[in-house]
């Protein structure tokens, strides 16, 4: 069981609960700092203007409202406009668990039973209808603001909640105004990239051994003169992986292999910055406005996410030039230059295809890679009668992460089938582990040798801490 505190919430437990890997409660301490909050909330709204408790919000900032209640419900059934398909319920219940860790952190001024609402929620698996489109990364509001209405009981959760959360709309208001499922989205994002970028090193220490490389670019000098911790991290584990090789066959690799520290490294650091990033949003009171009790109010621009947007937009272009290199280790394998085996490690027949198919599918799954790493945070647009004149777009950021997670796995699965081959073809043993790939190697469809490549990936993740694989 994880416990939500609104302090040490990170991406490995926001996945966890996403997966329904564990369960969820509240901190005692955490739900004693909302109630703080609200308190504060209440105390202030009496005292001075406060937008979207006391005022209209967007152009409409400035104009007092009447009825507190019934303005806020009318503003969450408006701000649930959205359009697309329904978000699976991974990403639903990733975006519940950042929402509810944000409001123990305390600061949004929101009621303390709307965070035993969405315990209850995650408990009970009473997900909200949430859909794709409607975010632009300065708040999810159409997701949060369906959320809240499904708290409230207008709104059909996918299984039935107990009962309403009982509440005045006005104190639920303040939880819309958060990027809770876009952080959701990146926490997911990232948990799967960090595993195939794990998986990687153990699979270009195959093709390493299929080609005969020189380990010389893992040389622990080189660790001295590209100072940074992923490239370390590259050298360490191909040490550990690559077979030793008195006489190298080449001076130097084509770059796929040569360059790995330098690539593939750069993409391990760009996903523990973008870690950091999920981590410090996920556990920070963001709310516009600020109400923290001792501070007062504080109206400002903390849901413009900014930082996840940059940190998303460097992670998907790592994850393509990664990916790069894996297409051109690919490439490597059919060459009988590199393994001294027939073109495209055809067996058989003279002509045989081997896995000339293969190259083609990672061609593919790397030109999508490529468009997804066009930047989002560079977009712009304006809103609400010119007063929101900006945006960050991480929550488009963060749908191409995720997307990017299923091209950068076919890639890699490409190189793995190809690679296991390769050392099997010159009479090599490969790992048990590797026993999920078929020895057959006549020509045939290798559709389903992919598809058992990319699952094999996430158990290739922890080898690098092992030594040898073939």
């Amino acid at each position: 069981m994880i416990t939500v505190d609104g302090i040490n919430l990170n991406c490995s437990g926001i996945a966890a609960l996403a997966y329904g890997e564990t369960s969820v409660r509240l901190a005692d301490e955490a739900r004693s700092r909302a109630a703080r909050s609200f308190e504060h909330a209440v105390q202030v709204s009496a005292e001075r203007a406060v937008y979207g408790r006391s005022t209209g919000v967007g152009a409409n900032r400035d104009i007092a409202i009447d009825d507190a209640n019934a303005h806020a419900l009318a503003l969450l059934r408006s701000h649930a406009t959205s359009a697309g398909p329904l978000r699976s319920p991974e990403r639903v219940r990733a975006m519940l668990a950042v929402r509810l860790n944000q409001l123990a952190a305390g600061g949004s001024g929101a009621a303390p039973e709307l965070l035993d609402g969405l315990v209850v929620m995650l408990a009970a698996d009473a997900l909200p209808p949430v859909r794709e489109v409607g975010s632009i990364g300065t708040g999810d509001l159409p997701a949060l603001a369906v959320t809240i209405l499904s708290l409230l009981g207008e709104v059909r959760t996918s299984t039935a909640l107990l009962a309403p959360v009982a509440c005045d709309p006005k104190d639920a208001m303040p939880v819309i105004n958060s990027n809770a499922a876009t952080i959701g989205d990146a926490a997911l994002a990232h948990a799967s990239l960090a595993v195939l970028s794990r998986s990687a090193i153990t699979v270009a220490a195959l093709t390493f051994a299929a080609v005969d490389g020189n380990p010389e670019a893992f040389a622990e000098v080189v660790e001295q003169v590209t100072p940074f911790s992923g490239a370390r991290e590259v050298c360490r584990s191909m040490r550990r992986l690559i077979p030793s090789i008195p006489a190298p066959t080449r001076i130097q690799d084509p770059l796929g292999l040569r360059s790995m520290p330098q690539v593939h490294g750069a993409f391990i650091d760009a996903l523990s910055h973008l870690d950091d990033v999920v981590c410090r949003m996920a556990n920070a009171p963001s709310e516009n406005p600020a109400l923290l009790p001792g501070h007062g109010v504080a109206h400002h621009g903390g849901f413009y996410a900014a930082y996840l947007a940059q940190a998303l937009d460097t992670t998907v272009s790592a994850a393509a030039q990664s990916a790069q290199l894996a297409m051109a280790r690919v490439s490597m394998l059919t060459e009988p230059g590199f393994t001294g085996l027939a073109p495209f490690l055809g067996a058989g027949a003279a002509g045989a295809s081997g896995v000339m198919a293969c190259e083609y599918v990672a061609a593919s799954a790397l030109g999508s890679l490529r468009a997804l790493a066009m930047p989002t945070a560079v977009q712009t647009v304006t809103l609400s009668r010119g007063v929101e004149e900006d945006a960050s777009f991480a929550s488009h950021g963060a749908r191409q992460a995720l997307t990017a997670v299923d091209d950068y796995r076919t890639v890699l699965a490409c190189e793995l089938v190809a690679a296991v081959r390769a050392v099997r073809l010159r009479g090599a043993r490969v790992d048990d582990l590797f026993d999920d790939l078929t020895m057959e190697m006549a020509d045939r469809d290798l559709t389903a040798d992919i598809a058992a490549a990319a699952r094999l990936l996430p158990k290739l993740a922890d080898i690098p801490q092992r030594t040898r694989i073939a």
